[in-house]
């Protein structure tokens, strides 16, 4: 096992009874999952409008989202497009179960993958490649896609609840090498270096610390992270983008590997994040309402301006 694994033991503690509920919700998701996909797909979407009713905060946000990114589009469409962000979200709750639990060949029958040979120019050219993720809804089963086909390495945020965190170190654990938490910058440098893939997701507002304010769609100032910058200039890695897209019509999952960019600027912080959020948009683009703009991206303002969700 490699020495940066982050493998939580299973002791008896998990089978205390404060997990008792948590154990049956997990034994529910796997019995769903077992059905056929359409059917999962329906009950997925399903339990997104119930969960609507009561996440009052969540729509809030997401619809706020939707409206500071898209400001052209009319009330209506703000309101249609954050419906259909829940009834993904909803679905994302199987597909997690998904990713975790299905066997190989069930992966591959509903998931179909294009581009993976830009995954191998790193092997060509001797480097390490930066998976550069996004958060979709579709990322656990993402990750799952890409790591039967190439395995490397995850980064993870650890679960403050000892028992979601050993279940989901175990099932990304079943397309990955090893998990890095994402802190250890160093590790995923080191990773790089040695040639593997390492998946990163730069998209997300993780604060003022390390972040410059750069344009996300109609956002002027969004707090991007400088981690991507970081890893470039330490490691000179392939950077390469991809999107786990839900197909429509129960049609299962593509996932778009693209080709590796170029003209990425490392000697420049502010003007990276700018790079880099145009990538993103144009990911996101590809399938938007399965986007996870549950996610408070614009939480962190420059100082003296006011909360973007009041």
């Amino acid at each position: 096992m490699p020495k940066n694994q982050i493998l939580p033991e299973f002791t008896r503690q998990l089978l205390h009874p404060r997990y008792w509920l948590l154990w049956f919700g997990i034994a529910f998701l796997y019995l769903i999952v077992l059905l056929p996909y359409p059917w999962i797909s329906s009950l997925g979407r399903g339990l997104g409008r119930f969960a609507m009713r009561f996440m009052t905060r969540r729509k809030m946000i997401s619809r706020r989202n939707i409206e500071l990114c898209f400001p052209n589009m009319t009330e209506a469409q703000h309101e249609a497009w954050m419906i259909k962000n829940f009834e993904a979200t909803g679905l994302a709750v199987f597909e997690t179960g998904m990713a975790w639990f299905w066997p190989n060949w069930r992966i591959e029958k509903w998931c179909k993958i294009q581009g993976i040979d830009h995954l191998d120019v790193g092997i060509s050219e001797k480097r390490g490649v930066l998976v550069i993720g996004i958060h979709f809804l579709t990322l656990e089963l993402g990750a799952r896609i890409i790591g039967i086909h190439r395995p490397g390495v995850g980064v993870y945020r650890p679960h403050d609840n000892k028992l979601m965190d050993w279940l989901q170190t175990w099932g990304r654990l079943r397309s990955n090498k090893f998990m890095l938490d994402r802190r250890d910058v160093k590790g995923m440098i080191r990773s790089l270096k040695k040639g593997e893939l390492v998946w990163y997701a730069p998209d997300h507002d993780y604060g003022p610390r390390n972040s410059v304010f750069a344009p996300f769609f109609a956002v002027e100032k969004a707090a991007t992270t400088i981690g991507t910058s970081i890893l470039a200039r330490m490691a000179n890695p392939l950077l390469v983008p991809f999107i786990p897209k839900r197909n429509d019509d129960n049609q299962g999952y593509t996932l778009i590997v693209q080709p590796p960019l170029e003209g990425f600027p490392t000697d420049d912080e502010i003007a990276a994040a700018i790079f880099m959020n145009q990538v993103i948009e144009q990911q996101i683009l590809l399938a938007p309402e399965q986007y996870m703009w549950l996610h408070r991206r614009f939480k962190t303002r420059p100082s003296g301006e006011a909360s973007l969700y009041q």
